[in-house]
């Protein structure tokens, strides 16, 4: 006859005290978490108010109030290359390079305009202008020598200045045509000046073509 063994006894589940370092730690777990993903979402939505140009701003420019929109970004550590917004907007400033609309004005493209080195310079459009030559647009400037009579063969165009922004249309009626005829008027540096400006006395023709960016 087969002895009976002891049934087992069960053993009993000990509710967790605040001594438990078990129970302590996961306390702190849930604490920290919740702290990290208010941090987290407060950083999120931080965002600063800095001034923007509210139009195409090309070199030279004045910057005023009217030039001016504000706009909220997250910058973080850039802020201080940016301006920005105040009760008393920038003063005396004027763009130093092309700034586009509802870019962020930064500091490097405003300044005096004793910093500027550059002259507007009208250039007559003799044929169709492409529909990219815009202010804040950029071209090239060619000399198209005029066609010889008797001559073996035409003289080849030339390049006269490069890269040259362009400042303002003049269009007929507008008040900033030369001459009667539609204008382009492009910001040259000064030492291209005496090239343009013997071009545009001369026989030949100048002729402005868009530089390929991004939108053409």
């Amino acid at each position: 006859m087969t002895a009976e063994l002891p049934a087992p006894v069960a053993p009993r589940l000990r509710r967790p005290t605040w001594r438990d370092p078990r129970l302590a730690f996961g306390i702190l777990l849930v604490t920290a978490s919740v702290a990290l993903g208010t941090w987290a979402v407060a950083d999120a939505g931080r965002t600063v108010a800095v001034y923007a140009a509210a139009t195409t701003l090309t070199p030279g420019d004045a910057i005023g109030p009217q030039d001016l929109v504000a706009v909220d970004v997250r910058l973080g550590d850039d802020l201080d290359l940016y301006y920005p917004v105040t009760d008393d907007p920038p003063q005396g400033l004027v763009a130093l390079r092309t700034v586009g609309e509802r870019e962020l004005l930064a500091r490097s493209a405003a300044g005096s305009a004793e910093a500027l080195d550059y002259r507007s310079v009208a250039i007559p459009v003799t044929e169709t202008l492409s529909s990219k030559v815009t202010a804040g647009s950029t071209v090239d400037l060619w000399l198209v020598p005029p066609a010889q009579s008797g001559a073996p063969a035409a003289a080849q165009p030339q390049v006269l200045a490069e890269g040259l922004v362009v400042a303002e249309l003049g269009e007929r009626g507008s008040g900033l045509m030369a001459g009667g005829a539609p204008t382009v008027h492009v910001l040259a540096p000064s030492e291209a000046l005496p090239q343009i400006l013997a071009a545009l006395a001369g026989g030949g023709t100048v002729a402005i073509m868009a530089v390929p960016g991004p939108d053409l």
